[in-house]
């Protein structure tokens, strides 16, 4: 776990997301609206406080007509085809919140060098947890999930799906959703986002 937070440390995300704000001329309060998140939570992520999750993440670098994968890099990778080889891979857990709630999964950047894509892939392991501690999010784009091990349920406000080892789904990351492990074993899936 200390060696998470180094890496998380050193990529500093909320200062990246800051300095592109102050760039754009943009202040708390409007990226808050673009965002639909409070303005405390976007200082407290800009001050490093919090590891925000895939969720808050796409909505922040969307108010700020950013790749999300800008906050993960040093560097611009501007090849046509980027590898990120299993020890590059960085993982994030501490502190992540959804509306203020745990967002109950820690996930692994896939693609995180490569810049100006559509597509973003993620190795994602969700905790065991009740469903009321489940914060539901939401996003604009498309969603994918396989899942690699485990049992795990996705559910909407309409409805809700079991998914086991095997088991893929595909959805409209508009739609208001939430997952969490089921079982002894936290569920792993791979989870692409594409984000327009």
């Amino acid at each position: 776990m200390e060696e998470i937070k180094k890496k998380l440390k050193a990529l500093a995300i909320g200062r990246k997301i800051r300095a592109i704000r102050q760039s754009k001329r943009l202040t708390l309060e409007d990226v808050s609206k673009r965002t639909g998140l409070s303005k405390a939570l976007i200082s407290r992520v800009e001050n490093e406080q919090v590891s925000p999750p895939i969720a808050t993440l796409l909505r922040i670098a969307s108010a700020l007509k950013v790749e999300i994968s800008h906050f993960f890099s040093d560097e611009a990778f501007p090849q046509k085809v980027t590898v990120v080889r299993h020890h590059e891979v960085s993982s994030s857990r501490e502190s992540m919140l959804i509306e203020g709630k745990d967002a109950g999964y820690s996930y692994e950047l896939l693609a995180f060098k490569k810049d100006d894509k559509h597509m973003e892939p993620f190795i994602v392991k969700f905790d065991i947890r009740e469903r009321a501690e489940v914060p539901m999010q939401q996003h604009k784009g498309e969603e994918f999930l396989h899942l690699l091990e485990g049992k795990l349920e996705f559910f909407t406000n309409e409805e809700t799906i079991i998914l086991e080892k095997g088991d893929s789904i595909y959805f409209d990351s508009g739609l208001s959703h939430g997952y969490r492990g089921l079982g002894d074993k936290p569920p792993r899936a791979l989870v692409v986002v594409y984000s327009p």
